[in-house]
């Protein structure tokens, strides 16, 4: 039997995919064999690599919609095809929502939720050519079904995002699958910067069901799912990757005696 975790011969591109998130996904996808295109405002140190190849960096602001077009069509002038695209760039600094300009605000909407809207635009154009179609995956966030204190619009903009997967998935159907992934807390080479140093990582980690934060690889492995042919009939869906989720606050604050 063919293997279906094969993608060699598909080409994806991944946003973000230098860093990160991003980057594990980049690995995983390299690994499966598929051609990878990686774009951000500024190259990373090294490319993502895996099995002997590694990713090909194009600069791309993704809030830029020439530069998003232009990213599709490099890729398809050097691969002469497009059949993933992982809309994983994203991300806001902790904001408190009652002080926070409107600028601001608008900025982390138009990067979390109409950047990923423009390029799924960009990439189903030349997906519909294909006999193959393709799958565009966005990378979504716990933030989305959970209050997100601190990034209230990063919160509001990733649900956008998932609601904007189930209606592209009616509009685009059949050649095209789009899906998301619902990322819980993910230990990245930027973790410090929000938990604080190793022992405040891993008792973070130990809130979790499962006991550890997921690592960009996690992240990646979902991906493969969602661009491979074991999914050809999942569209329009979510899948949450988070580790069982976060515990209900109010279990440790119960007084009522628990089982030994």
């Amino acid at each position: 039997m063919d293997n279906p975790l094969d993608l060699s011969g598909k080409v994806a591109i991944v946003t973000g995919g230098g860093k990160g998130v991003g980057r594990g996904i980049s690995e995983r996808l390299l690994e499966a064999g598929a051609d990878v295109v990686i774009c951000g405002r500024t190259a990373p140190e090294t490319l993502p690599a895996a099995a002997n190849r590694s990713a090909v960096f194009t600069a791309c602001d993704v809030r830029d919609v020439e530069q998003v077009q232009a990213c599709v069509d490099f890729t398809v002038a050097q691969f002469g095809r497009l059949d993933i695209l992982v809309n994983n760039a994203g991300g806001a600094p902790f904001a408190e929502a009652a002080t926070v300009s409107p600028r601001f605000s608008e900025a982390i909407i138009r990067l979390n939720l109409i950047a990923p809207l423009n390029f799924a635009q960009a990439a189903n154009q030349v997906m519909q050519t294909q006999a193959s179609g393709g799958s565009i995956i966005n990378i979504a966030s716990v933030s989305t079904i959970r209050p997100s204190p601190g990034t209230a619009a990063y919160g509001a903009a990733k649900a956008g995002l998932v609601n904007l997967g189930t209606s592209l998935a009616v509009e685009w159907a059949p050649k095209v699958r789009i899906n998301a992934i619902i990322c819980g807390l993910t230990e990245t080479e930027q973790s410090h910067l929000h938990y604080g140093d190793a022992a405040g990582i891993e008792a973070v980690g130990q809130t979790i069901p499962l006991g550890r934060m997921a690592v960009p690889r996690d992240i990646g492995d979902a991906c493969l799912f969602f661009a491979s042919p074991l999914s050809s009939y999942v569209s329009g869906a979510n899948l949450a990757v988070h580790g069982g989720g976060e515990a209900p606050a109010f279990l440790d604050a119960a007084n009522v005696e628990k089982p030994a």
